[in-house]
Parts: structure tokens; C-alpha cells; sequence
């Protein structure tokens, strides 16, 4: 990644719209998440699910896997294969810390279980409704007569007493207020300590700095020991990638397509595949209208294209994971790849068309 960012050291600034680009995607595409997830109803532990497996997208590991095949080839449209290579990888590396910290907070919040604690009660049919806020009324035990009961005082020392409680009261839920604002902000800041955003992070200081550019990546650099063995660990990048996404798709839909249903994961493919590319289609073209793409980089419009045209994140499978519903995310990410192969080349070609 260190190398990645060297390319874009003197225009740091001018690519200030990749990040913003990936925000846009992700609120745009958790949108539609929304309404598809409205639209199909899946089963209620699934509702913030599907809004997750639509709205993000492989920013990453698959662009750069594309852009590798396609810059190999002498006769590509970008010109030179090295400099079309680099000018991509840098791209796609420079909003990847955007993608890393979207996922270790948005997307691990939106995974929670649900209020029953666990998804696997969705397998028992213990939570059948559809609707999300079904089981936050199912919580609410109806009212007893004893509580319906006004409160009342027999003497005013009786009914003085209830000023200091309430003030009580009243401290005690300012408190109880600071105490989750405090958890919530040092949940974030643990969660920002992922190596690959500390990783971004590092690439983008090496890669702006001149200082540290020369004193590091350079021919010529007194460290540049280190930055050959990234080189050489980087070249495994890619058939790690895929050797990854290999892992995730070898036990097939599983029981994931089971607890979800096929109307919910033809959904989420739909919405993930066809809904999605032309609404970032629209955003790309918009900001490109407003002027905030430079003007003749056609590398660096085509890479934002590829970031609203990826199928489901591998990573938020792993996320999925971790909070307890992994086997769902494992089917839609082989039911999501393997349609994708289809339309990724039909958005790729019609882009190409487009920019040339």
C-alpha cells in the first residue's frame, strides 16, 4: 500500500473525492438496502442484514484484482501497463482506510443480534413476523391494574419527600447518559485501531510527506530494504485474495440460503447487482458535472464507477461473523459472486464504452 500512495503524493488533494465517493456509495446503497428490505420483508432478525449485505460493497480486494487483469494487457485503453497499474492500485488503495473504518463501525453496529440475543431462533421460528419493530412491542408486557393506579400522597411530608428523589433521579440519568456516550466513543476509537486502518493511515503519512518518501520509498532511500519486502509480500496480495474468497464460497449457500429464504437472498442480489450501478452511475456523473473529478484522468473516474459496482463485501462476511451470522452472509456472498461474474463484465463494458 506504501507504494500504492506514491503515485499521488504531489496531488493528494486533487483526489480528495475518492473517500467521499465510497461515504456516498454507502448511504446510497444502504438506501436502497432499506427499501428493498421493506419491499421483500425478510424475517425479522434480517432486516438491518440486508440493508448491510446491499449498501456495502468490495472496494478493494476485487477492484484491484480487475485492475491487475486489465492493465496487463499491452492493448488496453489506459496506455502503458505500468503506469496504468499504479495509477489504479493508488486509487483503489487511497479510499480502502474510508472502507475500513465504515465497516468496524457501521457495519459491526448494524450486525447486532437480535433483542432475543442470538439469529439462530430465526431457524426455530421463534421470531416469524417481518416487521422490525415487532419484537420491541413483544417486549412490552401489557400494563396490570395495580400499575395503572395513580400515586397517592396522605400527607405533604409524604409528597415533599419526592422532590430529592426525582432530583436523584434526574443526576442518576445524566450520568447513566455520559457513561454510554463515553462507552460509545471508546468502542469507536477501539474499533479505528484495526491494522488496516492504522496501515492507510501509514501509507498516506510515507506517501505525502517528501521527507519520508525519500527517506523510505525511493530507489535511493536509506530504508528501502523495507519497503522491497512489502514489494515482495504485496505480489501474494492478490492469490491470497482469492485463495480468501475461495474459504467463503467452498461450503456453498449452506444453511445461510435456509434461515433466509430465497425471496430475501434473490433480493439482495438484485438490489446488490442491478439497483445499485446505476444510482452510482448517477453520483459519478453528477460529481463529475460539479467538477470535482480532474478533467482527462479516465483511470480515476473508471475506478470510482468500480466502487458502486462490486458485489458484497468478503469483509463484512467476517464481521457477520463475529457477531453471530456467518452462515447467512457466507450464501449471499457465493450467491452475490456468482451472478456477479455477469455484471461486473456488463457495468465494466458499458464504462469502458462510456469513457472511450
Amino acid at each position: 500500500m506504501l507504494i500504492s500512495f506514491q503515485p499521488m503524493a504531489g496531488s493528494f488533494l486533487a483526489r480528495w473525492y475518492i473517500p467521499v465517493n465510497i461515504i456516498m456509495g454507502t448511504i446510497s446503497g444502504s438506501l436502497i438496502g432499506l427499501l428493498v428490505a421493506y419491499a421483500i420483508q425478510p424475517p425479522s432478525p434480517y432486516f438491518k442484514f440486508t440493508i448491510i449485505q446491499i449498501g456495502i460493497g468490495n472496494i478493494g480486494n476485487i477492484p484491484l484484482v480487475l485492475i491487475a487483469a486489465l492493465c496487463r494487457d499491452d492493448s488496453n485503453p489506459f496506455g502503458d501497463p505500468e503506469k496504468c497499474s499504479e495509477s489504479g492500485n493508488a486509487y483503489i488503495s487511497f479510499g480502502q482506510w474510508v472502507g475500513a473504518i465504515i465497516l468496524y463501525t457501521y457495519v459491526f453496529h448494524m450486525l447486532a443480534p437480535p433483542p432475543s440475543g442470538s439469529f439462530d431462533c430465526a431457524d426455530e421460528g421463534k421470531l416469524s413476523t417481518n416487521d422490525p419493530t415487532a419484537d420491541m412491542l413483544l417486549m412490552k408486557a401489557p400494563a396490570t391494574e395495580e400499575s395503572r393506579m395513580p400515586v397517592k400522597f396522605s400527607t405533604e411530608q409524604d409528597a415533599s419527600h419526592l422532590k430529592p428523589l426525582l432530583a436523584f433521579g434526574d443526576s442518576e440519568t445524566e450520568s447513566l447518559a455520559a457513561r454510554k456516550m463515553t462507552a460509545k466513543i471508546i468502542f469507536v476509537l477501539e474499533k479505528l485501531k484495526q491494522p488496516p486502518i492504522i496501515a492507510s493511515i501509514l501509507a498516506i503519512v510515507c506517501g505525502s510527506v517528501p521527507f519520508l518518501k525519500h527517506l523510505i520509498l525511493t530507489d535511493d532511500a536509506p530504508f528501502f530494504f523495507f519497503t522491497d519486502s512489502c514489494l515482495i509480500l504485496g505480489e501474494a496480495m492478490i492469490p491470497c485474495i482469492l485463495l480468501a474468497l475461495g474459504g467463503n464460497l467452498v461450503d456453498g449457500p449452506g444453511v445461510g440460503s435456509k434461515r433466509l429464504g430465497f425471496r430475501t437472498v434473490a433480493g439482495i442480489v438484485f438490489g446488490r447487482l442491478v439497483l445499485v450501478p446505476p444510482v452510482g452511475l448517477g453520483i459519478v456523473t453528477l460529481a463529475d458535472k460539479l467538477g470535482f473529478i480532474p478533467s482527462g484522468d479516465k483511470m480515476f473516474k473508471f475506478v470510482l464507477l468500480l466502487q458502486h459496482s462490486m458485489p458484497t463485501s468478503v469483509l463484512s462476511g467476517a464481521v457477520a461473523n463475529l457477531r453471530g451470522c456467518g452462515k447467512e452472509a457466507a450464501a449471499v456472498i457465493f450467491w452475490v459472486h456468482i451472478f456477479a461474474v455477469f455484471s461486473m463484465a456488463g457495468w465494466i463494458i458499458l464504462y469502458l464504452q462510456m469513457l472511450f
